[in-house]
């Protein structure tokens, strides 16, 4: 079972800190990823991380948002700097595990201009 959370409403420029808890499974084992479903478009791939820790990002954030896995805490957390009103959406976690797929509920991130 996944978790997010840490969306808001914030002011372009701001930030935000989004954290996706997992239950059963110790996130440094498997590969996550944080999505994001903008009003009106398709489910977008914003982050990953692997079991590795290598990471991936979509080109329109590179430079402003970091994926990064608290042991700690068994999470996945996305700080997201420099908001711009087009990152705003829906954000989603999901883990992959051998064949299966998991999704988190979504947190909604709203940047207002």
């Amino acid at each position: 079972q996944l978790q997010a959370s840490g969306g808001g409403l914030v002011q372009a420029g701001g930030f935000l800190r989004l954290s996706c808890a997992a239950s059963g499974r110790i996130v440094s084992s498997i590969n996550m990823g944080w999505y994001r479903q903008a009003p009106g478009k398709q489910r977008e791939l914003v982050a990953r991380i692997t079991s590795l820790s290598n990471t991936n990002y979509a080109d329109s954030v590179k430079g402003r948002f970091t994926i990064s896995r608290d042991n700690a805490k068994n999470t996945i957390d996305l700080q997201i700097n420099s908001l711009k009103p087009e990152d705003t959406g829906v954000y989603y976690c999901k883990a992959v595990l051998g064949a299966d797929v998991y999704w988190g509920q979504g947190t909604l991130v709203t940047v207002s201009s």
